[in-house]
């Protein structure tokens, strides 16, 4: 069975994360990532499925059963992406709160350096079959959808 793809969860109405995302799009050469906004029913079932605080305002990555928010996720990306992106872990030789203050620092800034998107872009920019937003749709990625299941 082929590993479920990773999942990348970002705030769909934010300049700097719909640039980041279109950059690890691009990227992606073997096209392996998936997204989901923040703003998605996909991202509440995966929040509940992997207890993600639904309060969280940073990118998360939900990879081989895990998920990883803040610097961690943003490592763990560059790393999935391959040589040079994952020289990226690097940066883990520097303390986790240092990591996250600096990311935390950026993200409460980042409406007003980048601005704000009116609604998630990447269906538009040629990304539809790697956007999801559905709890289908994220049970079809992890791979834990049952046949027959209805929705709950």
């Amino acid at each position: 069975m082929p590993e479920p793809h990773p999942i990348l969860l970002f705030d769909g109405t934010c300049g700097l994360c719909d640039r980041t995302v279109r950059l690890v799009a691009r990227l992606d050469r073997r096209e392996r990532f998936r997204f989901a906004p923040l703003q998605s029913e996909a991202a509440v079932y995966l929040f509940q499925h992997h207890d993600v605080p639904d309060s969280i305002e940073s990118i998360v990555l939900v990879h081989a059963g895990t998920a990883r928010v803040q610097s961690d996720a943003a490592i763990a990306t560059a790393r999935l992406l391959g040589f040079p992106w994952s020289l990226a872990v690097m940066f883990r030789i520097i303390p986790r709160p240092i990591r996250d203050a600096a990311y935390r620092f950026v993200a409460r800034h980042r409406y007003r350096v980048f601005g704000r998107v009116e609604a998630c872009s990447l269906p538009q920019a040629g990304l539809p079959d790697r956007v999801i937003e559905t709890r289908e749709q994220a049970e079809g990625v992890l791979g834990t959808a049952t046949p027959g299941r209805g929705d709950r």
